[in-house]
């Protein structure tokens, strides 16, 4: 398994970092760009909200970002310094009432680009899987 981590200040801005490190990450373990977007979308939302709702723009708190990849999978996690946040009761983006609501899609997102989300610790952590083909990682046993 070959893991790569990064810590960035609560700063919008900082998206960027991350950026480059979903950009690097692709170079380094060759994964296919079919599932390039979909990574680069889910993680930078998932730090997007880290930073939004949980550490609350504080810029002395942290978000920490791994990418451990594995045989037949890709395993982002992201996690914030904030209190977490009920994840089992937001608000459906798709019902009638929030269609015109300008956020709150974010999870949706990522559930719906990931083949697993899954939080943790309260909801300060979530876990972004994307299934790889063996072949498509570009690790040798």
């Amino acid at each position: 398994m070959n893991q790569v981590k990064i810590q960035i200040p609560s700063l919008i801005e900082n998206i960027r970092v991350v950026e480059s490190f979903i950009d690097n990450s692709k170079d380094e373990f060759e994964f296919e760009d079919d599932i390039y977007g979909n990574i680069m979308v889910a993680v930078t939302e998932s730090v997007n909200n880290a930073i939004r709702h949980g550490n609350k723009f504080d810029k002395d708190k942290n978000v920490y970002l791994t990418l451990q990849v594995e045989d037949n999978k890709l395993l982002f996690e992201v996690q914030d310094e904030g209190a977490g946040f009920d994840y089992e009761t937001l608000p459906d983006p798709t019902a009638p009432e929030n269609l015109e609501n300008p956020g709150g899609r974010g999870i949706f997102l990522m559930h719906n680009l990931c083949d697993e989300v899954n939080f943790l610790d309260e909801g300060k952590k979530v876990q972004l899987i994307f299934n790889i083909p063996p072949s498509q990682n570009g690790i040798s046993n």
